[in-house]
């Protein structure tokens, strides 16, 4: 019983030894030089950036991407849709279908990322300008502005205009075309009149 013990005991303090030995290596104080049992990474053969190179005629490490390439994920055909531009005109009319999903699509975004500045009945008194009255945003049921093509409104969504910074990596464009249809009913809502109502609704109001 006694030399079981004792083996314990040594096979115990040497997994010990050992386990020190492990976090000593591990550890933030590091010999100089370092006992290296396989090449150090630091010393493998590789380009640095902006350094020099022999392996390519023009002398540079880092190679220039071929003309025309896109990040994967971001092509972006110039298209009317991507761009709210026909020509050299702004598109006229949203080119996304006016339904109950798309408007409630749009009120969702234009609360999230609108809504600060504008208010969310595109007043232009939101609690930014509340803060910062320098900060003056656009009142959207103004009549230039419902007079505005939708491709006009698409572009400053997408490229800022004056005080307003552009939102195009925040608002996807989809979303932005959302954004468009539910500010077009805002403006409906703040311009109607009575032959905006039906029969009935007229009616209840006499």
């Amino acid at each position: 019983m006694i030399q079981k013990s004792g083996v314990r005991s040594q096979k115990a303090a040497a997994c010990v030894v050992l386990g020190l030995l492990v976090l000593a290596g591990c550890s933030g104080i590091q010999r100089d030089p370092p006992i290296e049992v396989w090449d150090d990474m630091r010393r493998q053969e590789k380009f640095k950036p902006q350094t020099a190179s022999s392996l390519f005629a023009d002398g540079r490490s880092t190679r220039v991407p071929p003309e025309g390439t896109v990040a994967r994920g971001h092509l972006m055909e110039e298209t009317p849709y991507n761009t709210g531009m026909e020509g050299a005109l702004y598109l006229g009319k949203n080119p996304r279908p006016i339904t109950a999903e798309l408007l409630h699509q749009g009120q969702l975004r234009f609360n999230t990322y609108c809504s600060p500045c504008h208010d969310k009945t595109g007043s232009g008194r939101g609690i930014v300008p509340t803060r910062v009255p320098t900060w003056q945003p656009s009142n959207l049921m103004e009549d230039r502005l419902v007079e505005a093509a939708d491709g006009d409104l698409f572009n400053v969504i997408t490229n800022g205009r004056r005080s307003m910074p552009p939102y195009r990596f925040q608002v996807m464009v989809d979303d932005r075309w959302a954004i468009i249809a539910y500010v077009r009913l805002l403006q409906r809502a703040a311009h109607g009149g009575a032959a905006d109502l039906t029969p009935e609704q007229r009616a209840s109001l006499q």
